[in-house]
């Protein structure tokens, strides 16, 4: 069979070299199309349900809501993992299913048992499914602030945040909803804005209400009736009872009691009624002040530099429906450590093709035969792109950084280069060049003598990529990608070896073919040459400190450390900053307000700061109010502070960023990190 392919791509090359035109069009598509991430998502299949409760203790928590629920919950098909949490204001279910589980299929199962599971909860409490995002979701983090000249602020920095967190719920957050890409967008920070009734407890009692009495004649006044309708002529005109209070002025004007008395007995007369915020888990801080910090959670499944770009494409769409005054400012995006990670991908691609190019033109000794050989670099790679685009994987440092291009151009080499040998063979036989029906042959003949080794031995190299295939979890979900990458290029490289460069040959190769070695090999052969002759007749020399050499490689192999995951550097750091469990929110607040401070007054190269304090409103990573992440965002490398004539090394900038914030502000641990 090889060698009948190899006789059509010889004999038919228009139809060859139209079918690698299709592959560059095809690839070069496929290419410009590919999603591109900075590493793998490596995050399995969970569905989390979260309880808001905002008035039951951890352990009430625990026994009246995450119990029941996780009663009705267990025993789903496919889940392998199983756990909650109970904390201040929330219970959380977390289950995690097999690999390969439909995600929505999940979520329907869970759904299912949700509805059944509400009964077994105190009135008033609802379970909800977290959104459909991954650990990798939060690719956007931005603010919304008063500008320094907006006129019509509120005088308080509390009733700016409330109003600003209004603003987000009903302009920014459903508009950034309907972004292609985004599963959610999380708030953390604001006041949300409510009409707070505070009873008196001293009159109630004098009034013979109790509290729940109270509670159930201003529900029972807060409702709006139908009444059907009637048909007035020719018009049909709805009747309805609008006893719906929309106001604080409206609420406290309720009755309670008629009794006796002339007038009846209000609500205002026994509580105070006002404009106030909800129960807060968390809050925010932007550049040592407290903010509105939000963060849109792109769809598990989705390319993050395509939702980014979605994005930026629709903040100023939404900048444009805000008040004047108003500004909504980006604070982190994940699109710049893809632009970067892309570009450092490039590098080392290109750096590495020019690489193995120069080096095939400096030892095969033709300049045609090189550029032939050559040619199987890009080629292989958009033969990989197609299907990478047509499987779903996409480009990041992992699926594309593994490719080796030596393994690629193996088996063009070896065609080549027999190729080459055996026309200057003929031709020195011949005393003569060769006409193009003898190139024809002498290629057709010298590319069937090294189809069969060639074909089996970048089958072997495939070969070795398959054990990965098999692996499970976060590994297999780490390194696969990597592993069909590669094996989709070395398919490509060999179907072009066995088509293309036999055809590309037989076309190119015309003239003089000499079969010598240039200065390069002549060079390397006049020192392999004498060491070669000392190995043969001293073999016992050669062996036995190789075998000492394996030995002590074992020794060190088994004491080198490893990681999961490739190093990987944002440039910017993210603090997990700790404080004492018994620390309150407020009390939280202020030291991560100083401490933020600090940063902006002793680092120039800090731009910006923000963090997140205690539990957002999606509780995706539900932290206590005494723990906090801070986002440090840098400015480049090269404009940091100099230390012996070098920009100062990240973990030493760490480092002093730990002293001082523990020498200023005493009561708090510092864990360094990046942002993703």
């Amino acid at each position: 069979m090889l060698a009948r392919l190899i006789e059509f791509s010889v004999r038919q090359r228009a139809i060859v070299l139209l079918a690698a035109a299709v592959l560059v069009a095809v690839g070069a598509w496929s290419a410009v199309h590919l999603p591109m991430d900075a590493v793998p998502d490596i995050t399995n299949v969970q569905v989390q349900v979260n309880t808001a409760v905002p008035a039951l203790a951890p352990e009430e928590i625990e026994q009246q809501v995450t119990f029941p629920l996780e009663n009705r919950l267990s025993g789903l098909p496919g889940v392998v993992e199983f756990r909650s949490l109970s904390k201040v204001g929330l219970s959380q279910v977390t289950m995690t299913f097999a690999d390969g589980t439909d995600i929505y299929r999940a979520r329907q199962l869970v759904s299912e048992r949700l509805q059944a599971a509400a009964e077994d909860l105190p009135p008033g409490l609802t379970p909800r499914l977290s959104p459909i995002a991954t650990g990798l979701g939060e690719i956007f983090y931005y603010t919304l602030e008063y500008t320094a000249d907006a006129r019509d602020r509120p005088a308080t920095r509390r009733e700016q945040l409330m109003e600003l967190r209004l603003l987000h719920e009903s302009i920014v957050k459903p508009a950034l909803r309907r972004t292609s890409g985004i599963a959610e967008v999380n708030t953390s920070g604001g006041y949300e804005k409510q009409i707070v009734i505070q009873p008196d407890p001293a009159r109630l009692l004098e009034t013979g209400l109790t509290l729940s009495a109270f509670a159930g004649r201003i529900a029972e006044n807060m409702r709006n009736a139908g009444g059907g309708f009637v048909e007035i002529g020719a018009e049909q005109v709805v009747i309805r009872v609008a006893g719906r209070a929309t106001t604080a002025e409206e609420i406290g004007a309720l009755p309670l009691k008629f009794a006796g008395a002339v007038q009846p007995l209000l609500v205002r007369d026994v509580a105070r009624v006002g404009i106030g915020a909800g129960f807060r888990t968390g809050t925010a801080t932007v550049d040592g002040r407290e903010a509105l910090v939000c963060a849109a959670l792109m769809l598990a499944g989705e390319n993050s530099r395509q939702v980014s770009r979605a994005l930026d494409a629709r903040l100023p769409e939404i900048q444009r429906l805000l008040p004047a005054g108003v500004e909504l400012r980006p604070l982190y995006e994940r699109a710049h450590l893809v632009n970067r990670t892309i570009r450092t991908v490039a590098t080392n691609l290109t750096e590495g093709a020019l690489l193995v190019i120069a080096v095939l033109f400096a030892l095969l000794g033709h300049a045609r035969a090189a550029l032939i050989v050559a040619l199987a670099i890009p080629l292989s790679m958009l033969f990989a792109a197609i299907g990478m685009e047509r499987l779903g994987i996409p480009g990041n440092l992992m699926s594309l950084g593994a490719i080796d291009f030596g393994l690629i151009v193996d088996g063009a080499v070896v065609m080549v280069e027999n190729i080459m040998r055996h026309l200057a063979h003929r031709q020195r036989t011949l005393g003569r060049t060769l006409t193009a029906d003898e190139r024809r042959a002498v290629v057709l003949s010298s590319a069937q003598e090294v189809a069969r080794p060639t074909f089996f031995g970048v089958l072997i190299i495939t070969v070795v990529y398959v054990p990965i295939l098999a692996l499970q979890g976060i590994e297999g979900r780490m390194f696969e990608p990597m592993a069909v990458v590669v094996m989709l290029a070395l398919g490509g490289a060999l179907v072009l070896a066995l088509t293309l460069m036999p055809a590309l040959c037989s076309l190119l190769l015309r003239g003089r073919i000499r079969e010598e070695d240039n200065a390069v090999v002549r060079l390397g052969k006049r020192a392999y040459a004498p060491l070669l002759g000392f190995g043969l007749r001293h073999r016992w020399l050669v062996v036995l400190p190789m075998v000492a050499l394996f030995a002590a490689a074992l020794g060190l192999f088994s004491r080198i450390g490893g990681e999961l995951l490739p190093e990987l550097d944002e440039g910017d750091f993210t603090a997990f900053m700790v404080r004492a469990t018994s620390a309150g929110l407020e009390a939280s607040l202020e030291m991560q307000i100083s401490a933020e401070r600090v940063l902006r007054e002793l680092f120039p190269e800090v731009t910006h700061t923000f963090a997140r304090i205690g539990t957002d409103e999606v509780a995706s990573d539900p932290m206590g109010v005494n723990v906090s992440d801070a986002y440090i965002m840098l400015k480049p490398r090269r404009e940091w502070r100099q230390v012996d004539g070098e920009p100062i090394e990240k973990e030493a900038l760490a480092g002093l960023m730990a002293h001082e914030l523990a020498r200023r502000i005493p009561g708090q641990t510092y864990l360094f990190s990046q942002p993703i």
